[in-house]
């Protein structure tokens, strides 16, 4: 009996010594996975498939907006309540249909998008984490010390089994951003999309260029 008890106490004690060990090996197999994971989303989504879906957006005390935008590659296009804009990857066409203006910038201009050039990242930027619940697949991306983009905390839920981003949620410096998405289809979005329809803004409107 006291042998099995001296047995039961050595792996109890060595349990504990490599129960550290246990935690953190465990830890560094979600992030890896976790990154794997959440890059296959954001292919999904900004991959050159192109990809769409419906946004309602809440920079908390700042500004709301809803709409539906359109991404492939390093084009986009989006039309809200107040404005259409296209960008092709070299020439971005934002049109505010209230004062009639069509307002023409580079397309890497931070003019041209002032609250999305707000949130600069990489991939590269984060620590990843994720967690299985009830709702989907939460990710948790937390900024690396020493990164250079402007967001500092990522909280985005996707569908457990499409992977379909639902909710995101993205710090930058003291105030977060909420972003609800719906209707998101990824693939088959055309390049001629992109394209600034010159002649449905021919009449009635200014053309400011700010190249």
């Amino acid at each position: 009996m006291e042998q099995l008890r001296s047995r039961l106490t050595a792996a109890l004690v060595l349990s504990l010594l490599f129960f550290p060990l246990w935690l953190s090996s465990a830890a560094a197999q979600n992030q890896q996975d976790a990154r794997q994971l959440f890059e296959q989303v954001y292919q999904s989504v900004f991959g050159p498939q192109g990809s769409t879906l419906h946004y309602d957006v809440n920079l908390i005390g700042l500004y709301k907006t809803a709409g539906t935008i359109w991404y492939k590659g390093t084009k986009s296009r989006f039309t809200d309540a107040r404005v259409d804009s296209w960008n092709d990857g070299h020439t971005a066409y934002s049109v505010n249909r209230r004062k009639k203006v069509v307002n023409i910038y580079d397309a890497s201009s931070e003019d041209y998008d002032k609250y999305a050039s707000k949130f600069k990242f990489t991939l590269d930027d984060f620590t990843y984490s994720m967690e299985h619940s009830s709702e989907g697949i939460w990710f948790t991306l937390r900024q690396r010390r020493g990164a250079r983009g402007t967001v500092k905390l990522v909280k985005a839920l996707v569908d457990s089994e499409t992977l379909t981003p639902i909710h995101v949620k993205v710090k930058v410096a003291l105030f977060w951003a909420h972003i609800r998405i719906s209707n998101f289809h990824s693939g088959d979005i055309s390049d001629t999309l992109f394209d600034f329809p010159f002649s449905r803004y021919s009449q009635g409107y200014r053309f400011l260029d700010h190249r």
